[in-house]
């Protein structure tokens, strides 16, 4: 079965963006192999915020083109966004569903609250973190409200020369 990989930037201190949903402190790091990465994905599983984020830019437009783009939102037009599976309701069985179709992984891409909600339905299956030596203060936290302890075991840890660190686990099944 297909993993949901929930790989994201992170500062220090635990926030995803600053207060006004930017990202412009996450340093370059040009040591990081992201095509290595790319090469296992073949899915982007988003929630509507970061989808219009990542349409806004160049990169991400190119990121979101080049694979299968799954939407979750309750707002979004699919008219208005062909080439894009928009998921507004039973989002648990569309995500369980998504995972037992046969190709590489998921990556569940920016948004917070979706990954809050997936990990406590046990759908995602790694977390990945790329810890940046920032410290932010406010922002939007990585995982708002989670309900309960979701156990993880450490797969992997790289240190970067910009001072990031990747950190990947693996979510642990009960």
């Amino acid at each position: 079965m297909r993993r949901i990989r929930y790989s994201v930037a992170m500062s220090l201190d635990g926030f995803i963006a600053d207060e006004t949903g930017g990202y412009d402190w996450i340093p370059a790091e040009p040591s990081v192999d992201f095509g290595a990465y790319l090469a296992k994905i073949d899915t982007l599983l988003m929630g509507r915020l970061t989808y219009e984020t990542a349409v806004s830019t160049d990169e991400g437009a190119a990121l979101l083109g080049a694979r299968r783009v799954v939407v979750v939102s309750t707002t979004m037009d699919p008219e208005n966004h062909p080439g894009v599976e928009v998921v507004s309701a039973s989002v648990e069985s569309a995500v369980t569903a998504l995972k037992a179709n046969e190709g590489r992984d998921i990556w569940l891409f920016g948004g917070g609250r979706l990954f809050r909600s997936l990990l406590e339905a046990g759908l995602v299956d790694r977390v990945e973190f790329a810890i940046m030596p920032i410290l932010l203060g406010a922002g939007i936290p990585v995982l708002p409200g989670l309900d309960g302890i979701v156990k993880l075991e450490l797969h992997s840890s790289e240190l970067f020369p910009s001072g990031m660190a990747l950190m990947k686990y693996d979510v642990v099944r009960a």
